[in-house]
């Protein structure tokens, strides 16, 4: 009966995190909307982390809980996750387009990344407040880049005009969302800790899987769905933005505030990571689109990793 209750508040928490995201994105971007922030920028910053956030609360939820593997685990499995089971069930939907910047600039800036964290872990038992200074810096000149790519292709602007709404129902929604978001990560990493605790399954198993899979639920529903609808051609972009994000942002901010403690074990799980982002440069670079066949090949291999993990 104690399982079944854990597995109740870690469904909770995931709920509250996938809804509690979606009124913060819609808040904060009308918000911003009526104070003439332009749409794309808004798109860029905002929307793209606000479908992070929930890997963001779980995993500074869970540093200051002192549940490491969770903290490691649900970015370098989200990411993970994000590349094989998003992009992959997305590319069997719908041949996806990729962009020539993403190609050429923002995928081998995800695999560089990836390997900065890789080492950063493997030098450290940790990563302190001063590789969190370094990470932050990072994301900082990502911000810039995306930026300046903005100005650049800016008739190419596709963001969804947000709903006219009051200024006071719009920071409601951005309140209500943060709240939502705050109290769902902690109901997960409760949950999670708890069910490995009673299952005696490792927390880096938790982190990597269950924890992973909920707090990328936004991306997975927004890309299914556009897939669905035509309009699956921005997808590889906002996944591999959002990988960048999870690493600099999250990682970096948690090292901030606590220092992240970086186990051995997760080594080989980072490494997969930097072999994922690789595999999709491979699948993608030649004919610029992610088809059908490589999305298999990728739903194949979490397959294989989630055998590895057992």
């Amino acid at each position: 009966m104690e399982i079944l209750l854990q597995v109740v508040w870690l469904a909770l928490g995931f709920a509250l995190l996938v809804k509690g995201a979606d009124w913060f994105v819609d808040g904060a971007s009308g918000f911003a909307a009526k104070l003439g922030i332009p749409q794309l920028v808004i798109g860029l910053t905002i929307v793209a982390m606000g479908t992070s956030m929930p890997e963001a609360a779980v995993s500074i939820s869970a540093a200051l809980r002192g549940n490491a593997d969770i903290t490691v685990g649900n970015i370098v499995g989200s990411n993970i996750l994000n590349i094989l089971i998003i992009l992959g069930i997305t590319a069997v939907i719908r041949t996806l387009k990729v962009a020539h910047s993403t190609i050429r600039y923002e995928i081998p800036f995800m695999i560089a990344v990836t390997l900065v964290l890789l080492w950063l872990g493997y030098t450290g038992s940790e990563v302190i407040w001063v590789e969190g200074i370094l990470l932050w810096i990072l994301f900082i000149g990502y911000l810039a880049y995306l930026l300046f790519m903005a100005k650049k292709n800016r008739d190419e602007e596709g963001q969804e005009q947000t709903k006219e709404l009051s200024m006071v129902r719009l920071i409601g929604l951005t309140i209500l969302g943060v709240v939502m978001i705050v109290a769902g990560s902690n109901f997960a990493v409760e949950g999670a800790s708890n069910i490995a605790a009673a299952l005696g399954i490792s927390e880096r198993f938790i982190g990597l899987t269950i924890v992973a899979f909920g707090t990328s639920l936004p991306e997975l529903v927004t890309s299914v769905s556009a897939a669905r609808k035509g309009n699956a051609d921005i997808a590889i972009g906002n996944i591999v933005g959002s990988n960048i994000f999870n690493i600099l942002f999250i990682i970096g901010t948690t090292a901030l505030i606590t220092p992240v403690i970086f186990v051995r074990s997760f080594v080989v799980d980072t490494l997969i990571a930097a072999a994922c982002g690789l595999l999709l440069f491979v699948g993608v670079v030649k004919n610029r689109e992610l088809k059908r066949p490589i999305g298999i090949v990728m739903l194949l291999c979490y397959v294989a990793y989630f055998v590895y993990l057992l």
